[in-house]
């Protein structure tokens, strides 16, 4: 035979029964990450958006402190911009808790920050990490027909109170400050506004060291409504990335990406001897000693010639206001006697009470936040010098002036270094 005959396949009985049914399936599963990509989408818009709402009410701030203004309750040299010439204007929102909004701004040709508090004042207590008192009216004292030397002796006893100098000078200086038009007057309106500043930490840390160059300077105030500087570069270093990316990004890379957008080394030398000289500043200044807080990279920056700039004063408190706090704060373990994130004593067991010595200085915590800063890039010739003074820095243990000669040393040696190495070169 030329060919034989085979029987019929059947194959096609044996095929899956069910094409319909996987495409179903896979329909249902397209389906379902669609709306599930839509309802978490939904979610982070509504979250970020109450967020915002909540953090940025710099309108219902402005409105707050202009009705006060045309009723007479208070005065300042931004008010009539700010509420009748609408030349102060409140820009991008940076406020990080709702109680103190903070803004980019324009005053005519100036630009500043804009910081006004809402609802709640802090206290000037750091005992705990951020507490606040309310206020019927910050604006309720002095009382009318207090006289200029009555209202002297009120803001020296706060003064007092808040463990600052009571050195002469410091009062004369508020009350420039409060006399704003200069007519050698202090008006009841211009008293109230200045009695709601001195409550606030960073308006009496601007007063005090108004004179440093790396201090925040005041630009203008209304209320308890403040403009400053703005600093033209900040953070003092790091990237700003979303959340979501960090997640994936291992520590290690994540401090070396930190570094990647920085000046070239002379000029991060130059700004790192900044912070130096704010430690020599705060530490036994005219007007009393502060301690450091917060020394992260967020809180400072600088400008085009390079000189440090603090962007937020409010965790650099009076040392002796600190150490009352702590003593009266309960503790069991180390870790409740913290504020900030840098000022922390020890728990005294036997009394369940805070120590009022802080464990580390200023200096050793502004050295930590340097480290990786200026060893990055450093000439080799020097390298191994400033790692080594750096570490011996770091390593600073109890208050400054339980150490003050060790400290000077080490503060002196480090400013010698880079100046020294820097002060040939255009960028210093």
């Amino acid at each position: 035979y030329l060919f034989t005959l085979s029987p019929p396949s059947l194959s096609f009985l044996f095929l899956p029964p069910f094409p319909q049914a996987r495409f179903s399936y896979l329909h249902m599963k397209y389906m379902f990450f669609s709306w599930l990509a839509v309802f978490v989408g939904s979610w982070v818009v509504y979250v970020e958006y109450s967020s915002y709402s909540e953090l940025c009410r710099g309108q219902a701030c402005k409105n707050a402190i202009c009705d006060k203004y045309r009723k007479g309750l208070i005065d300042g040299s931004a008010c009539t911009s700010l509420c009748e010439k609408d030349t102060l204007y409140l820009g991008k929102c940076l406020s990080s808790k709702p109680n103190n909004q903070v803004y980019s701004g324009g005053w005519g040709d100036l630009e500043g920050v804009v910081k006004c508090q809402m609802e709640e004042v802090p206290r000037y207590d750091p005992g705990a990490e951020m507490e606040h008192r309310k206020e019927a009216s910050p604006f309720n004292k002095p009382t009318k027909g207090t006289s200029v030397e009555k209202f002297k002796a009120i803001v020296l006893s706060h003064l007092k109170v808040r463990a600052l100098s009571s050195h002469p000078n410091l009062v004369s200086l508020v009350l420039f400050v409060a006399d704003y038009n200069k007519d050698g007057l202090i008006s009841l309106p211009e008293a109230r506004s200045m009695w709601a500043l001195l409550q606030l930490n960073e308006f009496l840390l601007a007063v005090v060291l108004q004179d440093r160059e790396h201090a925040p300077r005041l630009l203008g105030f209304c209320g308890d409504l403040y403009v400053m500087e703005k600093v033209p570069y900040a953070p003092l270093y790091g990237i700003s990335l979303p959340w979501v990316v960090e997640l994936w990004i291992p520590a290690g890379l994540r401090r070396s990406m930190d570094q990647w957008f920085t000046p070239s080394w002379p000029r991060k030398a130059k700004i790192s001897i900044g912070l130096l000289e704010l430690v020599e500043d705060v530490f036994h200044g005219t007007f009393g000693s502060f301690l450091m807080c917060d020394v992260s990279a967020a809180d400072f920056g600088y400008n085009d010639r390079h000189d440090l700039k603090v962007m937020d004063a409010r965790h650099i408190v009076p040392e002796a206001t600190f150490q009352e706090a702590m003593r009266e704060r309960r503790c069991n373990v180390d870790e409740d006697c913290l504020y900030g994130t840098d000022c922390r004593t020890s728990c005294d067991l036997t009394k369940h009470r805070c120590t009022p010595e802080v464990t580390r200085p200023n200096l050793a915590k502004a050295c930590s936040s340097l480290k990786e800063y200026l060893l990055r890039g450093a000439p080799s010739d020097i390298q191994d010098e400033l790692e080594k003074q750096l570490y011996a820095c770091i390593a600073l243990k109890g208050s400054a002036e339980q150490m003050e000669m060790e400290h000077s040393l080490i503060l002196n040696n480090l400013k010698t270094l880079l100046w020294k190495k820097i002060s040939h070169t255009k960028d210093s």
